[in-house]
């Protein structure tokens, strides 16, 4: 399963670059190849001063070696060996009126002292931040999502709809850091569900994730924008950045894996703003769009 996993997110990587280059139409993606010391290693792809993408990464890795005694902690194991590879992105694109996005698709397994798989599992997503709220947008990107779930589950569009939106929850802020889309983990064999039946739905979801976000940004990166509300596209990244820093899991776990810092940190928008005690005008646009943070909306 991780072979025909890794091959597949690189296979990914090359299509979603693709598409990416062919959307903003002006800057490529530059590639380094980076080793992990303890095993394994990746492929980082970054985007940066585009047309359309300020700063952006497709990212895989595929790391394994002696568990970290933190991760031991986490999963409430003893010494143990791993494997863990996945594909991960994020896209921050110039213009307020084009939302950022985030996906990740991962595959993970850990060994007994013989090297036999004693746990395995899938994880992933992909979820939408906009900065100014376009319901078509929303509707779309969750549309395409319950799609992709449907041809596998019915029941896995709501649930994991629902985990994206306890998931990317910025609890300090009481406010969600998007408008959500699919969170799922710890997605083990069942008796009606294979680690095979995992990866084809896996997969399903990571085949989509273009037709999800593309013709959102091409919708949207016309349109013409002020300063004001390029102040507010910072101070919204703001909240971003504070979610990847203090509650997400994927920066935790890469940190703790002794992963490359460059790679982890690449979700990180190159120009953020924090004003103290920022408030949007009352019936603003800017304040729509937190209504809909503070109170996350079923989009289809």
């Amino acid at each position: 399963m991780k072979e025909q996993f890794y091959k597949y997110i690189q296979s990914l990587q090359d299509t979603i670059v693709s598409g990416l280059e062919a959307v903003d139409g002006q800057a490529k993606f530059r590639e380094d190849i980076w080793e992990r010391p303890e095993g394994g290693g990746g492929r980082t792809r970054v985007i940066e001063n585009g047309a359309v993408f300020e700063k952006g990464g497709v990212n895989i890795s595929a790391v394994h070696g002696k568990l970290p005694e933190a991760m031991q902690k986490m999963f409430n194991v003893g010494e143990a060996d791993f494997f863990a590879c996945g594909l991960s992105l994020v896209l921050h694109p110039r213009s307020p009126m084009v939302p950022t996005v985030h996906a990740n698709w991962r595959y993970f397994e850990m060994y007994d002292d013989e090297g036999n798989v004693i746990q395995q599992w899938f994880g992933g997503g992909q979820d939408l931040t906009p900065y100014y709220l376009f319901e078509k947008d929303a509707k779309h990107f969750h549309q395409i999502c319950k799609t992709a779930c449907d041809k596998h589950n019915p029941e896995f569009y709501p649930k994991y709809k629902k985990q994206c939106d306890t998931y990317f929850w910025n609890a300090h802020r009481n406010e969600a850091r998007g408008i959500g889309g699919l969170f799922f983990d710890y997605c083990k064999a069942t008796d009606e569900m294979s680690m095979q039946d995992w990866y084809n739905f896996v997969t399903e979801v990571g085949n989509s994730f273009l037709e999800a976000y593309v013709p959102i940004v091409e919708r949207r990166k016309i349109l013409l924008y002020t300063e004001e509300q390029r102040t507010w596209q910072e101070i919204r990244r703001g909240r971003y950045v504070e979610f990847n820093l203090v509650h997400d899991k994927g920066t935790l776990f890469g940190l703790k894996t002794n992963g490359r810092i460059e790679s982890i940190l690449m979700s990180l928008p190159p120009h953020v703003q924090w004003v103290y005690d920022h408030h949007p005008e009352v019936g603003s646009d800017e304040e729509k769009l937190i209504n809909a943070l503070e109170n996350p909306v079923n989009w289809v």
